[in-house]
């Protein structure tokens, strides 16, 4: 019988649809040998880029994804051993090694703090950032990096937290109460941004400029980091993920093609987004980066989610990066 932490998370996958998730221990390689490597994915994002970029072709290992709604249950299951990497947003990744998760960031992309955005309905009133005051606001999931910018979006509006309703919800819940109303703004990002732009007119009040860091980190699990093969395998991974960013930057007709498709939306919301997607660039993991893991860490100790006490340049691994 599972423990009672893995068969949580089973439930957890089941209740949210996903796929591919995998609860059989972290073993190196399947009965051929060949090395697996568990790849964590938010809506399924990288695999659908890494595809239809051809990035996925003559793989010299095996990769089990697992598709997670928001970076919140991708870092459940990191902690769980349930999956050995995955991508996502800094504030999320700190709140989970402020929440004890064994992991350690193995790279690194930045695009600036574009991708994340504070929106309201198209008929809303409200017209500023101090406007919210009062409101109802879902910044999705807590700690998350819609989380940081409202922090940062209301602190530039001279408010605080404590001057509007939060309302921390799951993304899909979130969009229905953006959709009826029951909220006044909603911070979000990616491909539910898209679509509530693109299928609900959602007006952008904040786009992050200033606020967000924009960086994408690739964690991993210590006991992943620990294994030379999946290593070597966690390596080409990070490659891979920065020439899927390189081909949306150089090929803006597919890009725009392929994100239509994902997102389930009309080439003109594609056009739209392309800036935010193809920004990203690799940087070094290194105390640049951990410094401003640091920054994220103490806005989020400052706001009372967590103690702090944790030094963020211990949780870096800079053996993955190829420079």
């Amino acid at each position: 019988m599972p423990s009672k932490p893995r068969l949580a998370l089973l439930l957890l996958a089941a209740l949210l649809g996903l796929t591919t998730l995998t609860a059989c221990g972290s073993s190196t390689s399947d009965a051929s040998g060949e090395v697996v490597l568990r790849v964590g994915d938010q809506t399924g994002a990288t695999q659908s880029r890494l595809k239809a970029a051809g990035l996925l072709d003559n793989l010299p290992y095996k990769i089990e994804w697992s598709q997670f709604a928001a970076a919140v249950n991708l870092h459940e299951a990191l902690r769980a051993d349930a999956i050995d990497i995955g991508g996502a947003n800094d504030s999320p990744t700190v709140t989970a090694i402020a929440g004890g998760s064994k992991i350690k960031v193995a790279a690194a992309w930045s695009n600036g703090g574009k991708g994340t955005y504070i929106l309201v309905p198209k008929d809303s009133p409200i017209r500023t950032l101090a406007d919210l005051k009062g409101k109802r606001v879902s910044p999705t999931t807590r700690g998350s990096v819609a989380h940081y910018l409202v922090i940062g979006a209301l602190k530039q509006a001279g408010l605080s937290d404590k001057d509007v309703t939060l309302n921390f919800l799951a993304p899909t819940e979130a969009n229905s109460a953006f959709a009826t109303g029951s909220i006044d703004a909603w911070a979000t990002w990616s491909v539910y941004a898209a679509r509530a732009r693109g299928e609900l007119g959602a007006r952008v009040l904040s786009d992050g400029a200033g606020i967000n860091s924009g960086l994408n980190v690739l964690s991993a699990t210590d006991t992943a980091l620990a294994d030379p093969r999946k290593r070597t395998a966690i390596q080409d991974f990070a490659s891979r993920v920065d020439k899927g960013y390189a081909w949306s930057k150089d090929n803006p007709g597919a890009f725009d093609k392929w994100y239509a498709g994902f997102a389930h939306q009309p080439i003109e919301v594609a056009t739209q987004v392309r800036p935010d997607e193809t920004t990203y660039q690799r940087i070094p993991v290194d105390a640049a980066l951990a410094g401003q893991l640091q920054k994220t860490y103490d806005t989020w100790v400052q706001q009372g989610l967590f103690p702090g006490g944790k030094d963020l340049s211990k949780y870096i691994d800079s053996g993955i990066d190829p420079r």
